[in-house]
This record gives C-alpha cells, sequence and structure tokens, in this order.
C-alpha cells in the first residue's frame, strides 16, 4: 500500500526542479532553432557528408529529402474510406502458473466511413505450449518472455496484412474482374485500383532498433515475415503507417548535430573522445524532437520528410527503407513513419496523412482506430484468471493430476492485510 504522506515528503522540491528545467529546455530550443536556420543553407552539404562517412558517426543522422523550412497543410481525405488496424497484448509465461505457456491477443480493427458497412472489431488469440515455442529463443541467449514480445510484434504485421489483402480482394473493381476472366483466368490482379481509399496502421514505430543487438539466426525469424507482410500491403496500394504518440526521439535534431560540429569535417570517431559525458555537438540536448517542431508547426501541418539511417534498416530492403515526419495533429506533435513506398509517392503520402489526421479527430486526439485495436487486445486481470482456470479444465479433462499454482503464487493472491 502506499504511504501517501511519505510519497509527499519524497516530492518536496519537485516544482523548482521543474521550473528550472522548463528555463533550460526554452534556452535549448533557441540554440536549436538558430542551427537550423543556418543548416537550411548547408543543407546539401550536410545531407552528402552522411551519405558519404555514416561509419565515422556515433549516432544515425536522419537524411532531409524536402528543404528543412518545410511546413504543408495536410490535406482533406475523401468523405468514403477505410481505416485498418492491429495491437496486441499478452499474458506471459509463469512458472508459478499451472502450466508453462504464453497466449498474444491481436485485436482487429476495420472501420468503414460513407459507405454503410459494419466495421470489424474482434480478436485473435493464440495460445503456445510447445517447446519449440517456448524455448527456441534460449540458444541465443533470449528470455521467453522477451521472445513472446517479438513474436507478437511479428503476429500484429501479419494479421493486418491478411486484413489488408482481404479488404482489397474484395474492393477490386468490376473492370478488372472482367478483364481477369477474359485473360484466362489468371490466378491474380496485378497492381489492383482500389474503389475505397485505404489506409493501415499501426501504434508505434516500424524502426525495429531494439532488435540490432540481437544474433542474426534469431533476427531471421522476426524481421523477414514483417517485410513479406509489408510488401504484401505495398503490392495491393494499402499505405502503412505508424503512429508515436509523446515521442521522446531526438533523430531529427541529431541532423543538426552536424552543423553544431566545431570540425570542418564532422568525425566522432576520430575528434570526440567517447568517454566524454556530453560531445561539443550536443548544445541543445536533451531537446526532444517533438518540443522543437511544436515551435513551427501550426494544426494540421507537417514538417519536412526525414529518410532513417538507423542500421536496422539495412535488413529491410530499398522499397522499406523508413521515413517519418513530425505532424501537428491539434492535441499533439506526432511522429509519423512509413515505408519508403509510401513517403516517395506524394499523392499516396497526402492521403495516408489526411486519412490519419481524421482519425485523430475522430478519436478526439488520438486515432480512433489505434484505441479500438488496443481495446479488443488488452488482456485484463480477469481475462488472465479466466483463461488459467480455461487451461486448468482442459488439463483435467485430459487426466493430469496435482494441477494448481505455486505454494508462492497462492499465497500472493491471499494476503491477511
Amino acid at each position: 500500500m502506499l504511504d501517501l504522506t511519505k510519497v509527499a515528503r519524497e516530492m518536496q522540491g519537485l516544482s523548482q526542479h521543474l521550473s528550472a528545467e522548463a528555463t533550460a529546455s526554452r534556452q535549448r530550443l533557441l540554440v536549436a532553432q538558430k542551427l537550423l536556420e543556418e543548416a537550411y543553407t548547408r543543407q546539401a552539404e550536410l545531407a552528402e557528408q552522411i551519405e558519404e562517412g555514416s561509419d565515422r558517426f556515433i549516432f544515425y543522422p536522419p537524411i532531409p529529402v524536402e528543404p528543412l523550412d518545410t511546413c504543408l497543410e495536410i490535406p482533406v481525405p475523401p468523405k468514403a474510406h477505410t481505416v485498418i488496424a492491429t495491437d496486441g497484448s499478452q499474458i506471459a509465461p509463469s512458472h508459478h502458473e499451472i502450466a508453462y505457456c504464453y497466449l498474444i491477443n491481436i485485436g482487429r480493427v476495420m472501420l468503414h466511413y460513407g459507405q454503410g458497412r459494419h466495421p470489424l472489431l474482434d480478436s485473435l488469440p493464440e495460445v503456445f505450449y510447445r517447446p519449440e515455442d517456448l524455448y527456441v529463443s534460449r540458444q541465443w541467449g533470449i528470455r521467453t518472455e522477451e521472445w513472446m514480445g517479438y513474436r507478437r510484434t511479428v503476429s500484429e504485421a501479419l494479421v493486418l496484412s491478411e486484413l489488408a489483402t482481404g479488404w482489397a480482394k474484395s474492393q477490386v473493381v468490376s473492370s478488372e474482374l472482367e478483364k481477369k476472366e477474359q485473360d484466362n483466368h489468371q490466378s491474380e490482379i496485378a497492381n489492383p485500383k482500389l474503389d475505397v481509399p485505404t489506409l493501415a496502421m499501426v501504434d508505434g514505430s516500424l524502426l525495429y532498433w531494439f532488435l540490432d543487438e540481437l544474433p542474426a539466426e534469431a533476427i531471421a525469424h522476426i524481421i523477414p515475415p514483417i517485410m513479406e507482410a509489408w510488401e504484401q500491403m505495398r503490392k495491393v496500394g494499402i499505405p502503412l503507417l505508424g503512429y508515436l504518440s509523446a515521442s521522446r526521439s531526438s533523430e531529427s535534431l541529431s541532423f543538426l548535430r552536424l552543423q553544431a560540429c566545431t570540425y570542418s569535417t564532422p568525425n566522432c570517431m576520430a575528434h570526440c573522445n567517447h568517454s566524454q559525458e556530453k560531445t561539443p555537438c550536443q548544445v541543445f540536448d536533451p531537446l526532444r524532437d517533438i518540443i522543437f517542431w511544436a515551435s513551427r508547426l501550426q494544426p494540421g501541418q507537417r514538417g519536412p520528410l526525414w529518410r532513417s539511417t538507423n542500421k536496422i534498416i539495412n535488413l529491410y530492403g530499398d522499397d522499406h527503407k523508413i521515413y517519418f515526419c513530425y505532424v501537428h495533429v491539434g492535441s499533439e506533435i506526432a511522429r509519423i513513419e512509413m515505408p519508403a513506398w509510401v513517403a516517395e509517392n506524394s499523392a499516396l503520402l497526402d492521403l495516408s496523412l489526411g486519412l490519419m489526421l481524421a482519425q485523430i479527430q475522430k478519436g478526439d486526439g488520438y486515432p480512433i482506430v489505434l484505441s479500438e485495436a488496443h481495446n479488443h487486445a488488452v488482456v485484463k486481470g480477469g481475462d488472465r484468471a479466466r483463461f488459467f482456470a480455461l487451461l486448468e479444465q482442459q488439463m483435467i479433462k485430459a487426466g493430469l493430476k496435482n494441477v494448481g499454482t505455486s505454494y508462492k503464487e497462492t499465497r500472493k493472491r491471499s494476503s491477511i492485510a
């Protein structure tokens, strides 16, 4: 039980600390704004330095593909459209439960607007209990709990792709259906056009940088199926966006570190002492991207597009390299990520951002399709109890004896307080 009286004593001085931090943040913002103005005239030169010498940096500065002062209005989307999303949740394995297994639950949502169609709102559970599911990651030194999270990421992408491709097939225009019949009943239609503009969304980043430290054999079980899922969406022409709320990234600001560098040719490996807490170019740290772009964007506007140089995208393939931009959605500055095939198609990008912004307006500050996907995926405490109760029934029905939780788990559930 939390003792609020003791908590209040611990909080003494917090307001003064936050006030001092706010003042320092304003100073860092002014420094970053000045560097942006200076970098604007050197944008091509700085981008070339990144292209030619990424191995010289101890960070991953992105490459701007539009002028640094870009502030574009996001167009209004068509009234008739469809938005698709998935999100995942899980029940983690525990040796204290009646059986060592885990569950992944994927929430599926498809919302139709201006079409008179019923929405799809459900979830798909999957239970993992076989040794090859539970212990395969041990060979790479990865805990089962951690591997479960990676499996969930893959499942979210696969289910999203299945929804998108299934919807696209149902939306192939009649003229193409007739053409298919006339062309000797071909099995597939090349580059089908959709009757209804459609967007696929995920909550969170498309940059799986956290996989970078994993062994190559482990990554081979995660990245390829995700890329295949994205490729299927590309083929049917349904754009993909990753939505990051309250992002803590400073990736776009790291480009300004090149402008702040005190050396004529930036080379972290040669010039900077890696034992230093702060290098000379970190004059505005720890300023975040969303704070910076809030000072430059108006509601309904987006900033410039950036191409990420994080080394994990070397595993993605050219069509799926990640671009991002910041959008003032009214309630916050959101970081929006997309694969190259979306970013490099201006019409598709405008359509995607317009549909995304409409979702935020309908969701009162957050994309409603993502919040619904989360709500259908989340596994609550009561769900967990019912899951293990159902598992216990199945084990008893199968003739297993001595079914029950550990003494530790039993005592935790029956406190004397």
